[in-house]
């Protein structure tokens, strides 16, 4: 069975969250579901179910790649003394 990151179930809640918004009842959108997006109907269900608890679509994360960079001692530890004490990760920060 293939597992889908969290963007690509974001983008199926944002479908079944459009279809609702269209006015489609929930079989209609489920049969949808289900025929463009390859999913089971209890599947399209549960993204359905989901999508009546929201008011809005749901924004899609870009993705985040690692990537390594030279900076100064100095400018890591005030970094990391900052991270500390906001109780922020360092990613966080430099975002």
């Amino acid at each position: 069975m293939t597992r889908f990151s969290n963007t690509g179930k974001t983008h199926r809640l944002n479908a079944a969250f459009d279809l609702l918004a269209k006015g489609y009842t929930l079989a209609e959108a489920a049969e949808v579901l289900t025929q463009q997006l390859g999913l089971s109907r209890r599947q399209a269900y549960r993204y359905l179910q989901d999508a009546q608890e929201i008011d809005a679509p749901v924004l899609v994360a870009s993705p985040s790649i690692p990537i390594t960079i030279k900076i100064p001692a100095d400018v890591v530890s005030r970094l990391r003394s900052y991270a500390q004490t906001s109780a922020m990760t360092i990613g966080e920060i430099v975002t």
